[in-house]
């Protein structure tokens, strides 16, 4: 309210109690409060009578077209797209099948790691309790190119 904090909202209301004293204060709270109410009325009547002009004038209508207008699957801005040439291309295609392969051999290559990290991490393990090393787990296959 105000960017007031309650620290400032005490040193006010400290004020406000020796200024105007404690016998008056509750009668000034009402006025206030009083005044704050009739303000949000008049504030939400105003709000109301505006929206109702808006309405009556057909602005709300042409707002509805325009968003309407401004949503690509109802103006199908797909088909314009291609018509116009602005799909991905054969290099656009090629590059996204490369990045597709390098991202396949990243994957790989971090699943394998893993692999190895745990298999490492159960042989420390099982040398700390005593016990024999478990057998190495098997690799995942590597994709084909």
């Amino acid at each position: 309210m105000f960017g007031l904090g309650w620290s400032e909202m005490l040193v006010i209301g400290i004020v406000a109690l020796i200024v105007i004293g404690p016998k008056d204060l509750p009668g000034l709270f009402r006025s206030i409060g009083q005044f704050t109410g009739k303000a949000r009325m008049m504030a939400r009547e105003f709000s109301r009578a505006m929206e109702q002009a808006a309405n009556e004038s057909g602005v709300k209508d042409v707002s509805n077209t325009l968003k309407a207008a401004a949503n690509p699957q109802q103006f199908g801005v797909d088909k314009i797209k291609e018509a116009a040439g602005a799909t991905k291309g054969p290099a656009t295609q090629a590059l996204s099948a490369e990045r597709q392969a390098q991202k396949e051999k990243l994957s790989e290559a971090m699943a394998n790691a893993a692999i190895e990290r745990k298999a490492r991490e159960a042989e420390d393990a099982a040398i700390a309790a005593g016990a024999p090393p478990p057998p190495p787990p098997p690799k995942i296959p590597k994709a084909e190119e």
